[in-house]
């Protein structure tokens, strides 16, 4: 079974969870029965999917038949929800972040382990195609002892655009570009590599955009067996320029991966062998597939009792103590 005939129930409607979520969900065979958000005009768009508009939380978690919960409110109310759809008994997918806080994510994850439920970070780029490719060839050997990850995921996000928009607020987001594009990076140095970062370390930067928190970062890192990893965030970049790379390097050769970091599938995968400098392209099955389909049939199969190995908690609670040590190790940005 995938995700066809999950019943989700979605909590906050803003451009991730309309543009891409809910499309992904219908992609993957599940349906969309209600959805609570506090705008009418939130609740309007819902409705014309033919979901249940809910003003509120609780009225959402009383809708009769619901098998899974999607969180996309702002950061600094995952944990509400998260701990809502726990005590309701429903596994529960939320966005990155887990949480705009460490506290409020080892709350959570309390929360869920009391409950027995099923929870998972949606990581939607562990489930892109191209990037389940390269995690493939990594394991079938081609790069031979992976050595270091490099990750280049910037965008522009200007003043005007976050006038009205929680990212740019530090107590609802919980940070800048470093809280909310590190995450994904972070998660795909361990989905590729298998291994989690040990030590971390980050410098933030406040250069360009006129708002309260960074715009920009570079974070180092090393996992337990000595592979680095090192990533450019930023929010300063403009939409023109190459802004979204992904490297992997090893002992055989290098994968890099380019435009495939984002909530859309497709980019180019190439493959760099290490003796004679040649490049291949990557083949990869399905590369049209959205990230955000798969993601959501894979928290459908593991609802229905399928693999659970995507979605795991204890990890996404680590990935949230590097966040929280990376903007440690950083001085104030202005």
């Amino acid at each position: 079974m995938d995700g066809r005939g999950v019943n989700w129930g979605i909590v906050g409607f803003g451009w991730v969870a309309r543009d891409y979520a809910a499309p992904g969900i219908l992609a993957s065979g599940g349906r969309i029965a209600a959805v609570s958000d506090p705008s009418p005009t939130a609740r309007d768009a819902a409705a014309s999917l033919g979901a249940r508009p809910c003003s509120a939380l609780p009225e959402l978690l009383s809708q009769p038949g619901l098998d899974a919960i999607y969180v996309a409110t702002p950061n600094h109310l995952h944990r509400e929800a998260v701990e809502a759809a726990a005590a309701a008994s429903k596994p529960v997918l939320c966005e990155k972040p887990m949480a705009a806080t460490l506290a409020d994510a080892e709350a959570m994850a309390r929360a869920v382990e009391r409950a027995g439920v099923l929870y998972g970070t949606a990581f939607d780029q562990r489930h892109h195609p191209a990037h389940a490719a390269m995690r493939d060839a990594i394991e079938a050997g081609t790069l031979g002892r992976i050595t270091a990850v490099r990750i280049a995921y910037c965008c522009w996000v200007d003043a005007c655009w976050t006038a009205d928009n929680w990212r740019a607020d530090p107590a609802r987001a919980g940070g800048g570009a470093l809280m909310d594009l590190a995450p994904h990076g972070l998660d795909l140095v361990h989905f590729l590599t298998g291994e989690p970062l040990s030590d971390i370390a980050a410098l933030t930067q406040a250069r360009v955009q006129d708002y309260s928190v960074d715009d920009g970062a570079v974070l180092i890192g090393r996992t337990a067996g000595g592979v680095l990893a090192q990533m450019h965030v930023s929010y300063n970049c403009p939409e023109g320029l190459p802004r979204r790379r992904l490297e992997v390097l090893g002992t055989r050769g290098q994968l890099v991966a380019l435009n495939t970091m984002g909530q859309t599938p497709g980019g180019t995968v190439f493959f760099i062998d290490g003796a004679t400098g040649d490049r291949q392209p990557l083949a990869v099955p399905d590369p049209l597939a959205s990230p955000f389909a798969r993601q959501m049939a894979a928290f459908g199969r593991a609802v229905a009792g399928g693999d659970r190995s995507p979605f795991d908690i204890e990890r996404d609670l680590g990935l949230m103590r590097l966040l929280d040590r990376a903007y440690g190790t950083t001085p104030p940005c202005r």
